[in-house]
């Protein structure tokens, strides 16, 4: 059992003043693993005092003291590659291929954020005028459980790429793997005050955070009714804002496609991180004039995916985060099956075999109507609608129309046409025919997927402000 009883406060672990705990648990096995003391509204007020005190220096940090920074971090993260791996596959349960690419993508966003702030333009000309870009005080951060490690180091890694200290509520459910993460920041030596990390609830320590007069942007990741509430309490004192939300991403197979090659990325854009990505491909777009093929072969290679312990290399899908998220996935199988959908393969309950742990069976839903909640609202689970469109335009206009555009996803044997169907996407990223997963990208999205965008020079656009000087006799 772990016990999580410090908060991380001026470059310290210090006890929070808050006393309320939160227990924790393996979601392959459903048995408790540790709990975590919660802080309170008092320990937000100390952290941001400590972030407040640390900004004036931090803001005057030159960018070579910045990468200096993000290289320490970067490397201290490397250092305990293998204790970061362990602690997502107890306490998250992702499949190995998950957790192996979260911990290196975590180091290496503290490696994109230095070339970034090197090719940075803080100083600049406007017409006659001098314009600084400057940092805007203390962040507010709050992040989500399903990539725990790879959302704290974005944040932390925008705010000292622009000069700028921070306060991180991460997401209480993911406390072990925060603490193995924070250890690793702590190593690298940042000055007090620059990084300061409150475990608690969003209703506690997630309001006093975006509530509080002294926090200039806050960065949210998470659901987009969250963000609503985050907004409208952001308004009073009138803070930035970076919100990467929801999505209900769409993955077209073009009537070209090599099925053998698209039908496993249509699946794993759905199902991978057990479906439980805001950038899950869960709606598939397919050609009515091979509509029975294509289903066929996502029935028959989603029934191959392996289900089960995220020890185990060959296992695609892993558990569900918690006991009240697997439920909430059952209820949205039932409400598909309510709307009119019909159950292609899946359905409610465990897999075959695991009678332990919140696993949910892949499951794929056939006709779906665009218009349906199963195809409108996201889901966050291993849940799949397969739409079918008529032509091209109606497939682009099926995959626009969402109230979201975080993601979409295009596969294609020409890839010249699968870049002129990309090019008519609302969507902040693109992916054709299952590219590589590109760490300078700005990340973000359209409509109620978000504001702003992160990931190098975009990312770094959000965090600062221009200040121009005008001249006299110019």
């Amino acid at each position: 059992m772990r016990i999580i009883d410090k908060v991380y406060i001026d470059g310290a672990f210090v006890t929070p003043h808050g006393t309320k705990s939160f227990e924790l648990f393996n979601p392959a096995t459903e048995e408790p693993i540790g709990s975590v003391r919660l802080g309170d509204a008092e320990d937000v007020r100390l952290a941001v005092a400590a972030a407040k005190r640390a900004f004036p220096a931090m803001a005057r940090t030159s960018q070579a003291e910045r990468i200096a920074m993000l290289h320490r971090l970067r490397d201290a993260v490397k250092a305990r590659a293998g204790d970061l791996v362990a602690a997502m596959t107890e306490e998250y349960g992702a499949p190995a291929y998950f957790t192996g690419f979260s911990v290196q993508n975590t180091a290496s966003t503290f490696e994109v954020m230095a070339a970034a702030v090197k090719d940075y333009a803080f100083e600049r000309t406007a017409g006659f005028s001098a314009v600084t870009m400057l940092p805007l005080g203390v962040v507010g951060a709050i992040t989500p459980w399903n990539s725990n490690f790879g959302f704290i180091a974005s944040k932390l890694a925008h705010a000292i790429g622009s000069g700028s200290t921070i306060v991180i509520k991460p997401a209480e459910q993911s406390a072990i793997q925060t603490q193995i993460l924070l250890e690793c920041l702590h190593e690298a030596g940042l000055p007090k005050g620059v990084l300061n990390i409150v475990n608690g609830t969003g209703p506690e320590v997630g309001s006093a955070l975006t509530a509080h007069p002294d926090v200039a942007l806050i960065t949210f990741t998470g659901s987009t009714p969250a963000a609503k509430i985050i907004q409208r309490s952001a308004l009073e004192t009138m803070k930035r804002l970076v919100l990467e939300l929801g999505g209900k991403s769409p993955t077209i197979i073009l009537d070209d496609a090599d099925l053998d090659a698209a039908i496993p990325v249509a699946l794993m854009s759905g199902f991978a991180n057990s479906g439980q990505a805001c950038v899950a491909g869960s709606r598939i777009l397919v050609p009515r004039s091979r509509r029975d093929e294509i289903v066929a072969r996502l029935k028959r290679e989603t029934e191959q995916l392996k289900v089960g312990l995220p020890s185990d290399p060959d296992v695609r899908i892993g558990p569900l985060a918690n006991a009240s998220h697997w439920e909430r996935v059952q209820r949205w199988i039932r409400i598909g099956r309510e709307e009119g959908a019909t159950l292609l393969t899946g359905g409610e309950g465990r897999p075959d075999g695991l009678e332990r742990g919140w696993f949910a069976k892949p499951t794929i839903f056939t006709d779906v109507t665009n218009t349906m909640r199963v195809a409108r609202e996201e889901i966050f689970g291993p849940v799949l609608s397969v739409i079918p469109y008529e032509d091209e335009a109606d497939a682009i206009a099926i995959a626009n129309d969402s109230d979201f555009g975080l993601q979409a996803y295009v596969l294609s044997s020409d890839e010249g046409r699968a870049l002129r169907v990309a090019r008519q996407l609302v969507a902040g990223r693109v992916v054709i025919n299952g590219a590589p997963h590109d760490p300078r990208a700005p990340f973000g999205g359209f409509r109620q997927s978000g504001l702003g965008r992160e990931i190098g020079s975009y990312g770094l656009d959000a965090f600062l402000e221009p200040r121009a000087v005008l001249l006299p006799g110019r």
